[in-house]
């Protein structure tokens, strides 16, 4: 046997050795080529106005009634997809990674908290295995002994054994109605509780679609039912129903009065002919009067209808020559008008609140300021009940809340605020906006608002002006893995607190993450040495130092806040080192007026180099890694940063833009959809000379330098945005036409569907995309 074994031994060693005598090594394969970006065609288009011509090979994209231009596109955008997929092939596992964190701190909860109106709670919820909401109500009497279930089945209560709640409409069933689409606008309950006017997007016929609904019966009333409407407000306690419909262009141009039960035509209140004249229609909280709202680019007028007899005319109650913001309510005989109309032919940085007695033998009617001008306690919002006024108030950067009594005093002359012994209620600290709540129940004296903040995740309060208390409505907590939300005096998770407490000093009852994250508040000076707000966000035991990369949001345009609330995706790149930076350039809001006008048309350079600015700051204060910025914009944003990166393509490593407005030379001389009045006074009139030569200076598309090495950039869009696609693909293709190639450095184009904004798993997918398109362009 021994001998057997070493024969078989020697045979096997024999053979091993021929194997190793005949074995050739194998040549190293050679790493896959990196993907090749596609190349549309090019069809050479020249266009010119004001004795400036320049050329556009893509225009074609933009050709929506042409077959073969769209057959292409298809083509393209096909091509555009495989491209992306295959760049982002190698980080599959890592997108996996980044959904599954980002679903897991998605609230388990889908449900509003209820909204108490007279005699019943509203609220919507998600029932399990839907994809849309039910709207619900049960009666506030019931409150109580809702206490069993937070949702349960058929709004059956298995403790008390009552069936407590009533299902006002489902949206499932309104997406079968629609083509498998629930989008909703607009949602407003009758004053008497017994309809509901909503609107719902028509995606066949690209409108709101009107319907009511008779809440004792569940059914769709046969009137009013009517197309591309903009705006609705009840009227004669709920009887009738005032609602405005828009032109071809999607210009509210008409305002219709229909009374419910009634077999007549709905009546025709006002037709406005002329194309720069829009409309609006609201009714004041308590429900006594319409006002309506017609504006231009050079005058504003509000004309106020008695809501008992809605048919009885209009009274024209303001009017300036200048487009304003004019919002009025009623208070026991007085209107009260916020506004930031000019005073006395000389233009204000600011919201201010004027006062009329409805009964006014003046004419033109006589106003006269409530608050005594006080530059350094701006006034940035108001809110209405029957016994208090709240204001949200800005010191600076630091935002407040307080309430005044009801009825004011009748004071001749304006007073100071302080006068009226307001009451500041309590709020966590690094506010970054306060937002008033529906607040429907004008006779009830708790109020909501949505507080939100860097470093906290939104927190919808409910604060008792009568007796000195606040409660949490709804708010998710990261740190325990869930929300607070208020179904009875039995939740456990409902906090309360008095007026007289501090200000929230104790910021975990707010669901407060400052003792894992930190915010800092900086002040840059910008080219003209004006002084921009830079506010920072950082992981306290992830921070990097100098060598931290960094991610730069941006927007500055509308005058509208930039928006710093706590998302729950950032997370993910906060506990990986970055710094989250936010730069509230000019054109935005939170500075006034100026601020905004500053940064707009002729000025909106101004918005660019006050973010150039800010990037530069991150980096010379070694705040992040000189080649680790990226930026981010959306919508008007993305052209902030589309344009600064055609100033200093080597400022950014990476850049994500959400879709984008790109193409604005084009977009304002031939908008291919309709543009409103504000668009133009944001970005430009193409025909003045002046704007006109402003835009093109401006516009990311005109203004890519040739033989550049750009950052990789990553652009969102889809076919149903205000700035189509075609924006995005213009830009996307000549920017690879002219920059300098390097496959390290990638520009995407990602569409998203349709049912992104609607799904919370797909928005999750989309921003893991995200995330991980910035982490791998960071490390490579």
């Amino acid at each position: 046997m021994r001998h057997l074994l070493s024969t078989l031994h020697r045979h096997n060693l024999r053979r091993h050795l021929l194997q190793y005598a005949n074995y050739k090594p194998q040549k190293l394969q050679p790493p896959p080529s990196p993907p090749l970006p596609p190349k549309p065609p090019k069809k050479p288009t020249t266009l010119s106005l004001h004795g400036e011509s320049w050329e556009d090979p893509y225009v074609w994209m933009s050709q929506l009634h042409d077959r073969v231009a769209m057959r292409h596109m298809d083509v393209y955008m096909e091509q555009e997809e495989k491209y992306t997929e295959a760049v982002m092939s190698d980080t599959e596992r890592l997108q996996s990674k980044l959904q599954s964190e980002m679903a897991s701190r998605l609230a388990t909860h889908l449900s509003t908290p209820p909204l108490c109106w007279g005699p019943w709670l509203y609220y919507r919820r998600v029932e399990e295995g839907k994809q849309y909401p039910v709207l619900c109500r049960r009666l506030a009497s019931l409150h109580e002994e809702f206490i069993s279930q937070k949702s349960p089945s058929a709004g059956f209560d298995f403790t008390s054994g009552k069936r407590i709640e009533q299902k006002l409409l489902d949206y499932n069933q309104e997406a079968e109605r629609f083509g498998g689409y629930a989008y909703e606008e607009l949602s407003e309950v009758s004053p008497d509780h017994r309809h509901l006017a909503y609107t719902m997007y028509d995606k066949d016929n690209d409108c709101f679609k009107l319907s009511v609904r008779n809440l004792d019966f569940g059914s769709l009333c046969s009137k009013p039912q009517a197309e591309r409407v903009s705006n609705i407000a009840w009227a004669k306690d709920g009887q009738a129903l005032l609602y405005v419909v828009t032109d071809d262009s999607k210009r509210p141009f008409r305002i219709y009065c229909s009374m419910l039960g009634s077999n007549g035509e709905d009546v025709l209140l006002l037709d406005e002919p002329r194309e720069n004249i829009y409309l609006n229609i609201r009714h004041t909280k308590d429900f006594r009067f319409l006002t309506v709202s017609t504006f231009s680019t050079t005058s504003s007028k509000v004309f106020l209808i008695n809501a008992a007899d809605p048919l009885s005319g209009m009274k024209l109650v303001w009017e300036c020559k200048e487009q304003a913001h004019c919002i009025i309510e009623h208070h026991q005989g007085y209107l009260y008008l916020f506004t930031d109309a000019a005073k006395q032919g000389r233009p204000v940085d600011h919201h201010y609140l004027l006062r009329s007695p409805v009964e006014c033998s003046y004419s033109p009617r006589k106003w006269e300021s409530v608050f005594v001008d006080n530059q350094e306690l701006i006034i940035e919002d108001v809110d209405f009940c029957d016994s208090h006024l709240v204001l949200i108030v800005r010191e600076c950067r630091k935002y407040r809340l307080c309430s005044v009594s009801l009825p004011m005093p009748n004071a001749k002359a304006a007073v100071h605020l302080k006068e009226l012994n307001p009451q500041f209620l309590s709020l966590p600290d690094h506010v970054s906006q306060i937002m008033p709540g529906p607040n429907y129940d004008f006779y009830s004296s708790i109020m909501r608002f949505t507080v939100a903040s860097p470093l906290m995740p939104d927190a919808i309060v409910d604060y008792d002006l009568s007796n000195g208390k606040w409660n949490i409505i709804q708010q998710q907590n990261l740190l325990h893995e869930r929300t607070r939300v208020l179904y009875g005096s039995a939740s456990s998770v409902n906090i309360s607190k008095d007026f007289s407490s501090s200000n929230a000093k104790d910021d975990h009852s707010w669901n407060d993450l400052s003792d894992y994250y930190a915010c800092e508040y900086y002040d840059v000076s910008s080219h003209d040495e004006v002084l921009v707000p830079l506010t920072i966000i950082y992981s306290r035991h992830r921070k990097k130092g100098s060598q931290s990369p960094g991610l730069l949001h941006g927007h500055g345009a509308y005058g509208e806040i930039l928006d710093k609330r706590w998302r729950s995706e950032l997370k993910s790149l906060l506990d990986r080192g970055w710094i989250i930076a936010y730069a509230d350039v000019r054109g935005g809001g939170g500075g006034g007026r100026k601020w905004h006008y500053d940064g707009r048309r002729t000025e909106k350079l101004n918005s660019v180099r006050d973010y150039i600015s800010c990037a530069k700051f991150l980096i010379e204060e070694e705040i992040v890694q000189e080649s680790k910025l990226a930026g981010w914009g959306y919508s008007g944003g993305g052209l902030l940063v589309a344009s600064t990166i055609n100033s200093c393509p080597d400022l950014f490593r990476a850049a994500v833009l959400k879709v984008p407005f790109l193409d604005p030379s084009s977009t304002l001389v031939h908008p291919i959809l309709p543009l409103t009045p504000a668009d133009y006074e944001e970005f430009g009139y193409p025909g003045d000379v002046k704007d006109f030569q402003a835009i093109r200076q401006y516009s990311p598309y005109d203004n890519i330098p040739k033989d550049a090495l750009y950052p990789a950039v990553l652009i969102t869009s889809s076919f149903n945005t205000r700035f189509g696609v075609w924006e995005a693909a213009k830009w996307v293709a000549r920017v690879r036409e002219y920059s300098i190639y390097d496959p390290r450095r990638p520009v995407l184009l990602n569409l998203t569907t349709d049912i992104v904004e609607e799904n919370r798993y797909l928005q999750c997918k989309e921003s893991a995309m995200e995330t991980a398109f910035l982490i791998k362009m960071m490390d490579s």
